[in-house]
Formats: C-alpha cells, structure tokens, sequence
C-alpha cells in the first residue's frame, strides 16, 4: 500500500498511528533498558531472592488483562454500530483500570509491611528496582486513564461511528501495550528475582 495515497483523512489516521507505534518502541526500550538493569544488577552480592511478590499484584494483573477484554469488545460493539455497549464497556476499562491502580497501591503497602523501602536504612537495591519499574509503569497507566477519559468524553458526545474510529482505535493500542507490559514485568519479577 502506497502511504502517500488516500484522503486528507486516512493520510491523517495513517500518521497518528505511527507516532503512537514510534512512542510505543521508545516506551518498550525505556522498560528493555531497566529490565536488563535488573539482570545486570542480580549479580550484586546484596540483591535479595526468593522475595515474595505482594498479592495484590496478581489481582491488578487479573484486572487489566480483564480491561483489555473490555475495551475490545468496545471496538467490537462500535464496529457493530452498537454504541451504548460500546460506551458502557470503555466505562468498565476505565473502572478496571483504576482498580489495577488501586490494586498496585495496596501492593506497595505490602511491600512496606515486609519491611522493604525506596529509600532510607531499610530499603535495598532488589525493591529499589521493583518501585522504579512498577512506578514507571504506573505512570503510564495514568496517562492510558486520561486519554480513556477523552475517548469516554468523545464516545458520550457520539464522536465515534463505524466510519470513524481513530480515537478509539489509538486508545486501545495503547491500553493492550501497557496491559501487555504488566504482564510481563509481573511475569520478570516473578521468575527473575
């Protein structure tokens, strides 16, 4: 397909979608660089292993792989022209995605209650590590929520048919690329450290 063909429109589409596929690839090496921090690091005499990765973790990967299904099947009811199924299910994306957040919280808690800090006499470069990335990733998490908010806004106000689906379609890139991410950052926390 030449890129330089189609309407104003498609040419438009065309470019969005590769520049959030080029912040998608910046995004996978910023995570690539401090994974392999980790490795490199796991060598030190002080890294800690066998730790228990907080529970609460596992919920808020059971949360946002269930908000990927959801806003799925949003792009699905929208392709049907089914649009209050397609707003009710980036609503519960959105409800998903904040109980991940909160979920990642109570994790942090835990990890306070084992007795692990970012910083101070207490803390260790092991969860030192394990703050940074899931804060990183929590980061753009919030940033997925706002722009999920946008598209609820745009949905609500029937900016979004058949025929034009670019937000929504951009929305759900990105919220599968963070949810992917989680998952594996949770899967490398639990078999690498």
């Amino acid at each position: 397909m030449d890129l330089t063909q189609g309407t104003l429109e498609e040419k438009n589409n065309r470019a969005k979608k590769m520049m959030l596929w080029f912040g998608i690839i910046s995004l996978t090496m910023s995570f690539a660089g401090l994974t392999s921090a980790v490795l490199v690091s796991s060598k030190r005499a002080d890294w800690l292993t066998n730790i228990t990765i907080p529970s609460a973790f596992s919920i808020s990967t059971l949360l946002i792989v269930l908000s990927s299904v959801t806003i799925l099947l949003s792009k699905v009811f929208l392709k049907k022209s089914k649009l209050k199924q397609s707003l009710i299910m980036l609503i519960a994306t959105l409800i998903l995605g904040v109980g991940f957040l909160v979920s990642q919280f109570n994790g942090f808690g835990q990890i306070i209650d084992q007795g692990y800090y970012l910083t101070g006499p207490s803390s260790n470069v092991t969860m030192s590590y394990l703050y940074v990335i899931a804060f990183w990733h929590i980061l753009h998490v919030l940033v997925g929520l706002i722009v999920l908010l946008v598209v609820i806004y745009n949905h609500f106000k029937q900016k979004y048919n058949t025929n034009n689906m670019i937000g929504l379609e951009l929305s759900a890139t990105y919220w599968h690329f963070v949810d992917i991410l989680w998952l594996l950052l949770f899967l490398f926390f639990n078999f690498f450290t």
